[in-house]
């Protein structure tokens, strides 16, 4: 728990100055005064500690924090000599004459004692006041030199006055631990008997439910033990809470019902907003992720009819209006407020857009559209480059091949080409070189 606590020292105890454990239902305090040796400041407060102990080598201890606890004595802080303030609100000091002990540590400036039962015996601000010359500050009232004064004479009497309450409040705490270990006693055989008992029943809860009711209802005395007896009364229904929790099986989560039908969900409780573009050709989903939230811990599934989303292990799921291309959906994350904008493009038709080709009459949830009239439909028909149009009827082979000449005749078969020789190409012939004219040139 104390190295869980030195994480800003790097996890090192022996050199800390101030240590929090408050609220962590301590009962004892050890090892501290060996572990920590440096510590300057220690809170303890809102615990069930019973005795101030394994302290005193705390050389360097400035200011010691045990309110709301158990403490009936005040003792064991002789050697913490650098002590300046002491902090022992609602506790059960009765014993006042304990407070003299504090006057070995020459530098205790500040004490706290409300809310303790010795607070409220006559005289008990004269005795503190008289009894420790060192104290500048008590409850948060400053001790005046007037005061000090008045303290001091009459010491005597006050002396006498609060042993005489001492002594009463001795008694009294003793028949109150008589009859806390005699109700002790009697819950402890009551729940023997409720345990041999059955399985619990709907009689067994409501039972339960009356003992409960009783519990917090019925008046006592404000005692270490009281205080004890609840702390354990409400850590025994957080136990049985946790165990109930643990028996019951989790509800399993129906995304998609045995039917094939898609539910919304939105587990994270996120809001959303779905939206199509200008040409309506995309559907975009904005998921409004919380700001600072990694990236990592979303993940997205897109489906040709569904989004599924998980943000932190919770889903949410959106049923689509119209089929969508999983494999050209995109996913983004806004940079200044998070949220996650998934871009879907539709699967149904070809894409509209301006000049484009029109719509099948089944878009957009399968209802037919009926035009106005013919021309309607004529100008909504895509439109045909034709280069030629009255070449349409009949194709005129005979231009294929260009004719020799524009008066030519009808198209003939052609004579076998003639090769002659040039002057030029005589010239690089050799003289062995015999033209045959069957044979054609090589260029």
């Amino acid at each position: 728990m104390i190295r869980s606590r030195a994480e800003h020292n790097e996890g090192e105890i022996f050199s800390l100055e101030e240590v929090s454990l408050h609220q962590q239902d301590l009962e004892r305090i050890e090892h501290i005064g060996r572990w920590c040796r440096e510590l300057r400041i220690l809170y303890l407060q809102s615990n069930l500690i019973p005795r101030i102990e394994n302290v005193g080598r705390l050389k360097k201890l400035e200011y010691l924090n045990l309110a709301l606890n158990n403490i009936e004595l005040i003792e064991n802080l002789e050697d913490c000599e650098s002590l300046q303030k002491l902090d022992l609100t609602v506790n059960f000091v009765g014993r006042l004459s304990s407070v003299e002990s504090l006057r070995h540590n020459r530098h205790l400036a500040e004490l706290f004692l409300v809310g303790n039962p010795c607070s409220e015996f006559q005289g008990y601000r004269q005795y503190v006041v008289a009894s420790l010359p060192q104290l500048k500050c008590l409850d948060g009232t400053q001790i005046t030199r007037s005061e000090r004064i008045q303290a001091s004479q009459g010491l005597e009497e006050v002396r006498r006055h609060i042993h005489e309450q001492e002594e009463e409040y001795v008694r009294r705490r003793e028949k109150e631990m008589e009859e806390s270990q005699r109700k002790e006693g009697e819950e402890k055989r009551q729940g023997d008997d409720t345990d041999l008992a059955s399985e619990p029943t709907m009689e067994n809860q409501e039972d339960e439910m009356q003992r409960e009711e009783a519990f917090w209802h019925t008046p006592c005395a404000f005692t270490p033990e009281s205080r004890v007896e609840a702390h354990r009364h409400m850590e025994e229904k957080r136990k049985a809470k946790e165990q109930r929790r643990e028996k019951k099986p989790k509800a399993t989560r129906t995304l998609i019902t045995a039917d094939g039908r898609v539910l919304n969900v939105n587990e994270p409780k996120l809001n959303f907003s779905l939206s199509e573009d200008e040409d309506e050709n995309t559907l975009v989903l904005d998921l409004a992720v919380y700001r600072h939230l990694d990236t990592s811990l979303i993940d997205v599934d897109v489906q040709p009819t569904y989004a599924r989303i998980s943000v932190k292990g919770k889903i949410f799921q959106l049923l689509l209006p119209a089929e969508v291309k999983p494999d050209s959906s995109t996913a983004q994350r806004s940079q200044t407020n998070g949220h996650l904008l998934l871009t879907m493009p539709r699967a149904e038709g070809e894409v509209k857009g301006s000049g484009g080709f029109p719509c099948p009459p089944t878009a957009r949830g399968g209802r037919a559209r009926r035009s106005s009239s013919p021309q309607e439909d004529k100008r909504k028909l895509p439109e045909r480059l034709e280069v030629d149009p009255s070449s349409r009827n009949a194709v005129d082979l005979s231009n294929i091949v260009q004719r020799p000449g524009v008066k030519a005749g009808p198209l003939e078969a052609a004579a076998p080409p003639t090769y002659t020789v040039t002057a030029r190409r005589r010239h690089r012939l050799s003289e062995d070189f015999v033209d045959d004219p069957d044979v054609p040139p090589l260029i």
